[in-house]
């Protein structure tokens, strides 16, 4: 059996980490050549007039990759000294951050010549410009659902774990942050604090939540929008969600407007809350995002913090860059990294390297309304949050409705101000979607003292349920025109909006998940959560109310973290172990590659009992990046990808379990080749390991993807998703 999980030591490493170099070729297509992506401008500096903010990564890891017996101390000023001397070569000015526990490296502002002669320099691995990367959440979805009010139904879980959330901040207000009773004895080992700002001190630090901190030299804060605060304190909303999604506590009321919507509890209610915010708004929207130099920062705060799981809700390119070698030496010291895959169905899944647990989203359960029209009319089935329904009241299309400042179009999208309370009061009204959004649209219609809307699509556009201000049924686009046609025919007649509570919806990848490189050199995406409709804490002076719904790999990815944490809270497992058991207990997704669906959805109470493991030395991860395993070792993964013309490999496996197991393979799902494995069958003492082979034979050359499965003797199964890409 494992040892009770610690910050394990790490070898040092001998060979240079450089973009481009000749590596191994499973990890060669990370390492393309960085491409400038939106660069942030810094202000001139002694490079000359059109600096940028570039970052620079020296060879070697930081601190937290590191086996030494020099004190940490003197290994970080080592680290310094380099630095300068790297910065002196090119005549460079001060840097803007220096990292030294995740990485080693600073951000500086550089001219394109000193960029350039820095990046040929000895020692020097990595030079690229700071860009801006989106959030990934909010995209839309031809079939979204709501997975709920509450992440989960359970009051606790995740006791003496942190979560790292590197995000928009936290706005630590209401009772979903509070030091609860029950959040058990503090971490220990951790070392993060509560920076001081106007809005967030040291006592904002209450025991649930136990670090916060800001990066914002990388957007620039003559960048940020003027209301934005300059601290770690949440202004958009996202970071605050995800939080209360992965950690909220439990037994927390939710009211929105009159409204008592029943009981909220995070994944993982007992763990505590680290702030990292690196994600800031801009004047315009579009400008918004998480300035590269800012997220390496955060993540390398959080790593010498020593948080046990690092959450980042964010996307990026499919390729290794800084962020990705930060997050390398977030995994050394033995942190879970989980991230978002992203939300681009035509693009590649953002985060590609093995030491990142990647997750994608999928549906998970729906809460629906039904419009009854007339006293014998059709029946018509939406997305619906409220639990009280309203009617009969007398229905009008918005367009019929205009105030006399108002236009026919502009009333029937049922902008503020656009609806004549005088025709509306006590009626429901039919809106359509697009122009405003959709909750300003319920919100338009309670100041016009109506009492209920109908949102109606006109297209593949998601349905959700919001919280809208008046009770909202949000009806796709095929019974959207069931509803027009009668209203047409019957002028002034009456309907109800009745709710018909949650229920699970057919597994399924959601439309805007990001799918995994066939050509890449490992599997991605790991897995995919829940992430349509989750709802979630959000700041009032934001959103304007203490509640929101989130859709996207954002939610998803908040949703495994605090899966993640409760299995460090039971188990005490190595983040290798708690990675394994996450990817070898989901569910699979009917139908679904697993370049989208990865090992399939997560389920938190089966990882609990994987059966079989499949362990990793945390060492493993750089020493594969520099093409350094031994001859025929491949990565001990716990998925498997096949390209070209391999048709082999191997994996190992632990026995989890305290007695000894028989455990029995099987293949399925593929469809063009002959899968498998062998030996056929292990018997295992516990704590003991064996090696398995996969074999391909046969087949064409069409790709193919399909599972092992390993049964174990006490009922255990354990999926290791396989992708043959020819």
């Amino acid at each position: 059996m494992p040892e009770p999980r610690t910050r394990p030591a790490h070898h040092g490493v001998r060979r240079v980490l450089a973009a481009g170099c000749a590596l191994a070729a499973g990890a060669a297509g990370l390492l393309a050549a960085a491409s400038p992506g939106q660069a942030v401008p810094g202000a001139d500096g002694p490079g000359g007039r059109g600096a940028e903010l570039y970052l620079v990564t020296l060879e070697g890891p930081g601190t937290a990759g590191t086996s030494s017996e020099l004190d940490r101390g003197l290994q970080k000023l080592r680290m310094r000294t380099r630095q300068e001397r790297v910065l002196e070569s090119v005549e460079a000015p001060e840097p803007v951050y220096r990292w030294t526990t995740a990485l080693n490296g600073v951000a500086v502002e550089l001219s394109t010549d000193q960029a350039t002669r820095l990046s040929a320099t000895p020692g020097v691995a990595m030079v690229e410009p700071s860009s801006v990367r989106p959030l990934a959440a909010s995209a839309a979805d031809p079939g979204a659902d709501t997975a709920g009010l509450s992440p989960s139904a359970r009051t606790r879980g995740g006791q003496g774990v942190v979560i790292g959330f590197v995000d928009t901040g936290l706005d630590p207000d209401g009772p979903v942050f509070s030091s609860a009773p029950g959040l058990g004895p503090a971490p220990t080992g951790f070392g993060g604090v509560c920076a001081d700002a106007d809005d967030w001190g040291p006592a904002t630090c209450n025991g649930k939540v136990v670090a916060g901190d800001w990066f914002v030299e990388g957007f620039g804060a003559d960048r940020v929008k003027a209301s934005s605060s300059l601290s770690p304190r949440d202004d958009d909303g996202h970071g605050t969600a995800m939080a209360s999604i992965a950690a909220g506590n439990a037994e927390v009321a939710v009211r929105v407007g009159d409204e008592d919507l029943g009981r909220y509890a995070g994944v993982a209610p007992q763990s505590r809350i680290a702030v990292y915010k690196a994600c800031w708004s801009a004047p315009d929207p579009s400008d918004d995002g998480c300035a590269t130099a800012d997220l390496v920062s955060a993540i390398d705060r959080a790593t010498d913090d020593g948080v046990d799981v690092l959450n980042l809700s964010v996307g990026g390119p499919p390729r290794l860059d800084t962020v990705e070698v930060a997050l390398l030496g977030a995994a050394e010291a033995g942190t879970v990294v989980v991230a978002a895959a992203g939300d681009r169905s035509d693009g590649t899944a953002a985060h590609p390297s093995p030491w990142v647990t990647t997750v994608g989203a999928s549906t998970g359960t729906t809460h629906e309304g039904r419009v009854r029209l007339g006293s014998d009319g059709p029946r018509v089935d939406g997305a619906m949050l409220a639990d009280e329904g309203v009617g009969p009241a007398r229905l009008v299309r918005g367009a019929d409705v205009a105030a006399p400042a108002a236009t026919r179009e502009q009333a029937s999208l049922c902008t503020p101000g656009s609806l004549d309370a005088a025709e509306v009061g006590g009626r429901i009204v039919l809106c359509e979607r697009g122009g405003v959004g959709r909750t300003d649209k319920s919100a338009a219609v309670q100041r016009a003292d109506g009492v209920g809307m109908i949102l109606l699509n006109s297209g593949p556009d998601s349905v959700d349920a919001d919280f809208h201000s008046v009770a909202t049924v949000h009806l796709g686009a095929t019974d959207a025109g069931v509803v027009r046609r009668w209203a047409r025919e019957h002028p002034g007649a009456k309907v109800r909006l009745v709710p018909r509570g949650a229920r699970a919806r057919d597994l399924e990848v959601l439309g805007f998940s990001a799918t995994g490189d066939p050509a890449g050199p490992v599997l991605k995406p790991d897995l995919v959560a829940p992430g349509s409709g989750l709802v979630g804490a959000a700041p009032t002076r934001a959103v304007g109310r203490r509640w929101d719904t989130q859709t996207g790999t954002s939610p998803a990815t908040a949703w495994t973290s605090g899966t993640a944490a409760r299995l460090l809270a039971r188990r005490g497992w190595s983040s290798a172990w708690v990675r394994s058991a996450l990817v070898g207990t989901a569910d699979a997704v009917p139908g679904t590659p697993a370049l989208a669906a990865g090992s399939g959805r997560v389920r938190g109470v089966r990882a609990l009992r994987p059966g079989l493991v499949h362990d990793l030395a945390v060492e493993d991860y750089r020493t594969w990046l520099e093409g350094a395993l031994p001859s025929g070792r491949p990565l001990n993964l716990p998925s498997v990808l096949l390209s070209g013309a391999r048709s082999t490999t191997t994996r190992t496996v632990t026995n989890t379990s305290s007695r000894a197991r028989y455990f029995s393979s099987s293949t399925a799902g593929f469809e063009a080749h002959d899968v498998s494995v062998s030996p056929a069958a292990l018997r295992l003492a516990p704590g003991e390991s064996a090696t398995y082979t996969v074999r391909v034979a046969g087949g064409t050359r069409t790709s193919d993807d399909g599972v092992v499965l390993w049964r174990g003797g006490d009922g255990t199964r354990t999926r290791v998703p396989v992708q043959l890409s020819r």
